[in-house]
């Protein structure tokens, strides 16, 4: 039997002048464990769940007992995640990553659990964190979410913090898969006949390559090889509403968003040509920018949606889909080409074929399909050389 002892805490009780720990029927009441490490009382918040509790205090009194238990530090858990935030992410990833967990963490998370100590905090609070995000956000955002609680805590259990880490038990929130959006060939057409210059070769780029926005706005004039006919992805471009670079800029230059992001693009003759044309015309930039302002300075990515694409659309008579579905488009109208899905994964800068075909098998033509189900059928077809065998 386990040394301590379980008791059930509710926080309505005690807002209604009775005593926390008296018998009631709140869902909100939770069980804490006490125990004593040495001559020190010390408890620990489990959540709804009394086998769990009990669980808890078993694996306690057995870390006790081997002298392996981990005394919890004390520490409010936005304070932790201030401390996280700086020892860890900013020296570790992209500031557009930084950024991303930043407002994630002060939007989501801190509001619900940010006031509690580290080591009060359950799998359940967690849990009703993940599902208020839920009500408000699509299922992605949730799971992104709680990836990032989740390494949160990973860290806050490795620096010895808590003694177990209350987020391993969240599952993930199932979605439905939600088919992407791209143009067919002959809306290409309309939207780029109703693009205005000088935004209407941004289209064609984005198109006719499937770059990311980001890396159009960040390529420069040396990135392309008119010899060969083909642009060098290198780097993309971020923009930010708060941290400015040393330089008080908003915008800075940042690596692909993954290695496999470096790549080398092919240009068709048309869009070679159509650069060619913009190269005479295009304002001269100090970043040697091909897409920049009057001025030479970068793009803004959300005026170029808001201001520019999304108006084009209307203005074209086609359905409303984000900047990025030019990307899909791109590599919808090589799949309808027949194209090698080697070389398409290889345009679009994926890690391997498989992320190509999980993301747009659905797009390859049934007659591929058909054609390997007509091979499997040709085994069970007898040579003639076989049927002779077989007579003799």
């Amino acid at each position: 039997m386990a040394r301590g002892s379980i008791l059930k805490r509710c926080r309505i009780c005690r807002r209604e002048g009775r005593t926390g720990y008296a018998s009631c029927d709140h869902k909100e009441a939770e069980y804490v464990i006490v125990y004593r490490e040495g001559y020190k009382q010390r408890s620990e918040t489990i959540g709804s769940n009394k086998k769990e509790a009990e669980r808890r205090l078993n694996e306690i009194n057995t870390q006790l007992a081997n002298n392996s238990f981990v005394t919890p530090k004390k520490i409010f858990f936005k304070d932790f995640v201030t401390k996280w935030l700086e020892t860890y992410a900013k020296p570790n990833i992209k500031i557009s990553t930084y950024d991303s967990y930043v407002n994630t963490i002060n939007y989501h998370i801190l509001p619900s659990i940010g006031h509690y100590e580290i080591s009060q905090i359950s799998t359940e609070k967690i849990q009703d964190v993940i599902a208020r995000v839920k009500q408000n956000r699509s299922p992605k955002t949730a799971n992104n979410v709680l990836v990032l609680v989740k390494t949160i805590f990973k860290y806050a259990y490795r620096w010895d913090y808590i003694s177990r880490n209350p987020a391993e038990k969240v599952d993930r929130i199932k979605s439905t898969h939600k088919e992407m959006d791209f143009l067919p060939p002959e809306n290409v057409r309309v939207l780029l006949k109703h693009a205005q210059e000088p935004y209407k070769i941004l289209f064609m780029s984005a198109i006719f390559t499937g770059m990311r926005l980001g890396e159009l706005l960040a390529l420069q004039w040396p990135d392309i090889d008119w010899v060969r006919g083909v642009i060098y992805v290198r780097r993309s471009i971020y923009w930010t509403t708060k941290n400015r670079d040393e330089n008080n800029q908003l915008w800075r230059f940042i690596t692909p968003k993954t290695r496999s992001s470096y790549r080398t693009v092919l240009l068709t003759p048309k869009l070679k040509e159509s650069l060619e044309n913009h190269k005479v015309t295009a304002p001269t930039s100090p970043h040697e920018l091909i897409f920049c302002g009057e001025e030479g300075q970068p793009l803004d990515p959300d005026n170029i949606r808001n201001r520019q694409f999304l108006p084009t659309l209307k203005r074209a008579g086609l359905k409303k889909i984000r900047f990025h579905d030019l990307r899909h488009t791109f590599v919808s109208i090589l799949i309808d080409q027949g194209q090698n899905i080697k070389f398409i994964s290889n345009q679009v800068g994926h890690a391997s074929i498989q992320t190509t075909i999980d993301r747009y098998g659905h797009l390859l033509p049934l007659e591929t399909y058909a054609d390997a189900a007509r091979q499997l059928d040709m085994l069970l077809e007898e040579s003639p050389s076989t049927e002779s065998n077989d007579k003799k």
